[in-house]
């Protein structure tokens, strides 16, 4: 059961309800259902959408799979696409960083990131590019090694041989903390230039609701690792809390920042993030009507999402699930979806991982088959390139 907040009376009256799910990890088992129905009256919610949204998407879209850019890959996690050609992807097991040509699909391993410690549901995971990368050819990355989860940052010289062209890991931030589950791992530079990152409360609920703690948070800190200018909190670089594990970030049209959320036994989420918002965990999970805590736009039950990366396109947000074994396109209007969620691909490559914009109505989409929950078959994991609408 997929619920999807009110805009308005009207809108609320006329939202369908499809089917959706969450998880405990990144794939594990499922709980109780609630009772369906159709939730509204959101509660620190943002103004209502006015003519400053923009066009309203429609309310059913489609997605055609253009082709398998390339295949064969070891837990890919991050994707970073190059603005002169070809994609990045880290292998949250190898801790490697590969580039792949978009054109013939062929793979050229960069080098192996130091220091990754891979275990459970941690290891190499998100990269961003440099906000200068045009300039310092910088590479950021957030991984786990024996003691936390960190932000990395490396020089990625390709005037080198194959498996040297990363320079040495700068670390930027350290101290975020790990667990074999609940590591967080996405990061993305904001149209602000700061960079964001999603940190999971590693199955310490406690620490989600801990503003001192680093745990269950999306933080918000310079590409020095310092903290941003304008954070809610001061000297801090928490940016909104009360998180179980954010795996997925992107902005809108209109500079919105989106967060994909794991839920437990209930609901996983999609929230529009405000600085300094409470988004309740786990004190609640999925819509609570609480003023106290900031409401998600959706949210889906369990065995239908286990939501990673997210990407913004064509109005709507993607949202690439992993024990769904789907895409979820959610249309928005404003800060709201202007319709019920609809369900593309389901099952038919398995776990979904990263979806990023490759530009226009164009998405890149990895598979996650060689994570240790999926099913992996000869070929498995790619990389698709999908038209959507």
């Amino acid at each position: 059961m997929v619920q999807v907040r009110a805009v308005t009376v009207v809108l609320a009256a006329s939202v369908l309800l499809v089917t959706a799910g969450c998880s405990s990890g990144e794939g594990g088992g499922g709980g109780p259902n609630t009772p369906p129905g159709i939730e509204g009256g959101a509660t620190h919610a943002s103004a209502a959408p006015s003519a400053t949204a923009g066009p309203t998407p429609p309310a059913k879209g489609s997605v055609r799979v253009l082709r398998t850019v390339t295949e064969g890959l070891d837990t890919p996690w991050g994707l970073a696409p190059l603005a002169d050609g070809g994609l990045l992807v880290s292998s949250r097991d190898k801790g490697t960083i590969t580039r792949i040509d978009e054109k013939t699909g062929a793979k050229t391993v960069l080098g192996e990131v130091p220091g990754v410690a891979p275990a459970g549901e941690g290891g190499l995971l998100g990269i961003a590019l440099s906000p200068d990368y045009a300039s310092d050819h910088m590479i950021y990355a957030y991984l786990t090694t024996a003691s936390d989860n960190r932000i990395v940052r490396m020089l990625y010289d390709e005037r080198k041989p194959a498996g040297e062209q990363l320079g040495a890991p700068d670390t930027i931030f350290k101290g975020i903390p790990k667990g074999m589950i609940h590591n967080g791992g996405r990061i993305a530079f904001g149209p602000d230039k700061m960079l964001y990152a999603g940190a999971g409360e590693t199955g310490d609920r406690g620490l989600a609701q801990d503003k001192k703690s680093l745990g269950g948070k999306i933080l918000r800190m310079t590409p020095e690792g310092e903290p941003a200018p304008g954070n809610p909190f001061p000297d801090s670089v928490v940016y909104s809390y009360g998180h179980r594990n954010v795996q997925g970030l992107a902005w809108d049209d209109k500079q919105r920042l989106w967060a994909s959320e794991f839920g437990q036994d209930t609901w996983d989420e999609l929230n529009q993030i405000k600085p300094g918002d409470n988004y309740g965990w786990p004190v609640v999970e999925g819509i609570s009507h609480d003023s106290a805590y900031h409401d998600p736009i959706v949210q889906w039950k369990t065995d239908e999402a286990s939501p990673s990366g997210i990407a913004y396109a064509e109005g709507s947000i993607w949202m690439a699930a992993l024990k769904g074994e789907r895409l979820w396109r959610i249309p928005l209007n404003g800060t709201e979806a202007s319709a019920a969620p609809e369900a593309f691909l389901t099952g038919k490559y398995g776990r979904l991982r990263t979806v990023v914009s490759a530009g226009g109505d164009k998405l890149w989409l990895t598979t996650s088959e060689t994570d240790g929950r999926g099913t992996p078959v000869k070929g498995d994991d790619r990389l698709l390139e999908l038209e959507v609408k």
